[in-house]
């Protein structure tokens, strides 16, 4: 089985979610500060967050919930299209 090369690193994935979710809260008005308050994640998290793209899922998700985003965790991972036929057997085998 080929394996397809990911030309961008974990980090900078991180840091381009970190980016986007700036724009909307920019795009919003809304502070740091006043998101960290509306998503009862701490405003070092959401500070570090957008410098970094570090954060824990469970504090993506509640800034998700604040910007009325949740639609976007929850379709994460939910059309993965299939590498081959054997994953579609193995799928329809559970």
């Amino acid at each position: 089985m080929q394996r397809e090369y990911l030309w961008e690193t974990a980090d900078e994935i991180n840091q381009q979610l970190a980016n986007r979710v700036r724009k909307i809260r920019k795009r919003r008005s809304i502070s740091q500060e006043k998101l960290s308050k509306m998503s009862g994640v701490s405003f070092g998290s959401v500070k570090r967050f957008e410098a970094t793209g570090n954060i824990s899922l469970l504090s993506l998700t509640k800034l998700a919930i604040a910007l009325d985003c949740t639609d976007e965790i929850k379709n994460m991972f939910r059309q993965v299209p299939y590498k081959n036929i054997e994953e579609v057997i193995r799928e329809n085998s559970f």
